[in-house]
């Protein structure tokens, strides 16, 4: 069945929240939003309106959310005709933490989460009959990735991967592959971003993406599955 239109990964990560911990979700969503590039450096949020609705939170602890986004070096929130919330150019240095912090259980719990998620959305992507939309999605992603500087790799690596999962029409699968992507990020921040490894990873990307546009969804699960083991294997030397 032909995809219609992009299942956007804004709407998975800007979805109704928990009443019990409705400020801390919502930090939590606006942050994963930015960090895997779903809302980019220098883009606005969308209004408070709007984003209180989706959030399901009242607009007060929404903007007590932004506030503390801006206090921590987030966001700006402009005022006037083009005013809104806003990403800045500029984002901080993700907090250091101990490698003792990390156990090999989780470890191999966050690679097998992982791989179960993203081998399976290529390979759902792959079995689509994608429309225009979703083809300018993958190949756009793809190349801000594969251009993309050392200090804004990791966002528009994540937002390859989230286009990945939002070609496949499943929003919930969308938003599962979000937090997981998180997750994995918190580690890869812990480690140094090695060019040689960029360069094989977007290799790698472009032979998944190649795989889901040729309609092949076993080549887009064996290609996407080799690669998320290159990460797990990084990760693994550096952290174990």
């Amino acid at each position: 069945m032909e995809s219609t239109s992009v299942v956007s990964a804004n709407e998975a990560l800007f979805r109704p929240v928990r009443a019990g911990n409705a400020f801390e979700e919502t930090v939590e969503r606006l942050l994963q939003a930015i960090r895997l590039g779903v809302v980019g450096a220098g883009d606005r949020l969308p209004s408070e309106r709007e984003l209180a609705e989706r959030l399901g939170v009242s607009r007060v602890t929404l903007r007590e959310a932004i506030r503390a986004l801006a206090d921590a070096g987030y966001v700006e929130s402009r005022r006037g005709r083009y005013g809104g919330t806003f990403v800045n150019e500029q984002l901080p240095a993700p907090a250091e933490r101990t490698v003792g912090e990390i156990d090999a259980a989780g470890l191999e719990d966050a690679f097998c989460l992982r791989q179960v998620l993203e081998t399976g959305a290529a390979e759902a992507a792959a079995a689509r009959t994608l429309s225009p939309a979703d083809r300018q999605h993958l190949t756009s992603t793809l190349a801000e990735a594969a251009t993309a500087d050392l200090a804004d790799y990791r966002r528009k690596d994540s937002r390859l991967h989230l286009a990945i999962a939002e070609v496949t029409g499943s929003a919930s699968l969308t938003g599962a592959l979000a937090d997981a992507r998180t997750r994995i990020n918190q580690l890869l921040d812990r480690i140094p971003l090695l060019e040689p490894n960029l360069e094989h990873s977007n290799a790698q990307h472009a032979a998944i993406v190649d795989a889901i546009l040729a309609g092949d969804p076993a080549a887009a699960r064996h290609a996407m599955a080799e690669h998320i083991e290159g990460t797990a294997s990084l990760l693994r030397a550096f952290l174990s």
